[in-house]
């Protein structure tokens, strides 16, 4: 007989250094299991990011009303639709409010608002005279206040 052959068979044995189907079937299934568990987490994370990037694009539309007032001497308003949740300064831009995403406004005079069209006017000088608006989606809340005496529009979560 010679030498490295299967007795029974006459035969050379099966190289070692391979995988099996099963071996292979099995990480293919590992690797299912973890982008299954990942897309569940990252999927729950959505809604909050709607948030966070809803909370920026609005803070930074109040930014960009306060250095057009400023830089034109003129005022400028920005306008919220809470029924059909647009935003954005008139005659500029609008803007489209995230879905998931709810805004209320608290003024210093009229308390919470959570209907009908509101704006925002900032005066030639770049300050407001307002005090919040509140971003809520899902669990998370952010707001965005308005200093009456220095204009500054500050996000908070």
């Amino acid at each position: 007989m010679k030498e490295g052959t299967d007795s029974a068979r006459g035969r050379t044995p099966a190289s070692p250094g391979g995988f099996t189907l099963l071996e292979v079937m099995m990480v293919v299934v590992l690797i299912l299991i973890v982008l299954g568990v990942s897309t569940v987490f990252l999927a729950s994370r959505l809604p909050s990011q709607n948030l966070n990037s809803a909370g920026r694009e609005f803070s930074a539309m109040l930014r960009f009303a306060k250095l057009l007032a400023k830089n034109s001497g003129e005022p400028r308003a920005v306008l919220v639709n809470l029924d059909t949740g647009r935003y954005g300064i008139a005659g500029v831009q609008m803007r489209n409010v995230p879905q998931g995403v709810t805004l209320t406004i608290t003024d210093p005079l009229e308390g919470e608002i959570t209907r009908g069209e509101h704006s925002i006017v900032f005066n030639e000088s770049g300050t407001a005279g307002w005090g919040r608006i509140t971003l809520s989606g899902g669990r998370r809340v952010l707001h965005i206040e308005l200093d009456p005496v220095l204009g500054a529009v500050v996000l908070k979560q």
